[in-house]
């Protein structure tokens, strides 16, 4: 039978959660590597490196010259990071703990050349200075190929433009449904066309039959784990299922979602999938239920990222 997660099991991730010592040093509580934005998302990494800075001792920022730029001047106001030029970005993928790639970057014309190929090929293929800057398809599976041990959070056009043979256990991939259609085409996996999955008016039949063929898709993206985002998000792990209820209307602004994948990478950087899974989708819809109670649905993603710290650490401190 198909329940949502208990609060006991959303106490146990909160409880697994490693938090910063007072003797650490700066870069011991996690680097992050956020890859995304593009000359016409120029918000959406914004939101996932907000929130995440807020999170880890360092974000590595890495996306188009024009929104480098953007940041450049902000980050003395929020932020402390740094920001890296694509053609430089190996060398702080291999320093960061975790990497987020996709939040604003475009999705573009599949291009066959560079698809269903191994791991070799891309290696043998890197973006030049051109496609550094454009090219979503060949910067995301280069890097996959290239850092396949690394900690991935794949999200939106990065997610859309991925050869899912580079995807493994190491990876979460956080699609919302129109994106999961198509990692799911790509993988031969046929899951259901239903989008709704409120308590009211799914049924447990309906949910038994959504969540065994997202369990097959995990097993065909070689056991990547799945947050796919909806009224009720459904979270994959080998081969476990977890539902997590919550949320309002005002979730469905623009960016919530960006908010949501930087919020998982900056947990993910310093702990395990599973708390990091269960727990970053429980305070993005705790946070976005407490700014409901104060403002209704008129709230946005910039409001979301001010309202998790103070929702987390509440709940941290409850354990």
């Amino acid at each position: 039978m198909l329940t949502p997660l208990s609060q006991a099991q959303i106490n146990k991730s909160l409880q697994k959660l490693r938090l910063p010592l007072s003797s650490s040093h700066k870069g011991q509580n996690g680097k992050l590597l956020i890859i995304g934005g593009s000359q016409l998302f120029h918000s959406a990494s914004r939101w996932s490196l907000d929130i995440a800075s807020k999170l880890v001792d360092m974000v590595f920022y890495c996306s188009v010259p024009g929104n480098n730029q953007l940041i450049q001047q902000a980050k003395q106001y929020f932020w402390n990071g740094i920001v890296v030029a694509r053609q430089e970005v190996e060398s702080y993928a291999l320093e960061a703990d975790c990497i987020l790639i996709g939040p604003g970057m475009e999705r573009q014309k599949i291009n066959p050349d560079f698809d269903n190929k191994s791991a070799q090929f891309y290696l043998n293929n890197p973006p030049n200075d051109q496609t550094w800057q454009s090219d979503t398809q060949k910067i995301v599976n280069y890097l996959l190929a290239k850092f396949p041990d690394k900690k991935w959070v794949v999200d939106a056009g990065a997610l859309q433009m991925v050869d899912i043979k580079l995807l493994n256990e190491n990876c979460i991939i956080t699609p919302h449904y129109q994106e999961l259609m198509i990692v799911a085409e790509k993988a031969g996996v046929v899951v259901e066309t239903e989008i709704e999955t409120k308590a009211e008016t799914e049924t447990e039949k309906t949910m038994l039959k959504k969540t065994n063929s997202l369990q097959k898709l995990s097993q065909e993206l070689n056991n990547a784990s799945i947050l796919l985002k909806g009224q009720v998000d459904i979270i994959v792990h080998q081969e476990k299922v977890f539902l997590i209820r919550g949320g309002n209307a005002g979730m469905t602004k623009g960016g919530t979602g960006d908010v949501l994948a930087g919020l998982l990478a900056g947990l993910y950087a310093n702990n395990e999938v599973l708390p990091s899974m269960i727990t970053a989708s429980h305070i993005n819809k705790l946070a976005g239920d407490c700014l409901f109670k104060k403002t209704g649905p008129f709230f946005n993603a910039s409001s979301l990222v001010e309202a998790i710290p103070e929702v987390l650490w509440t709940q941290i401190k409850k354990q």
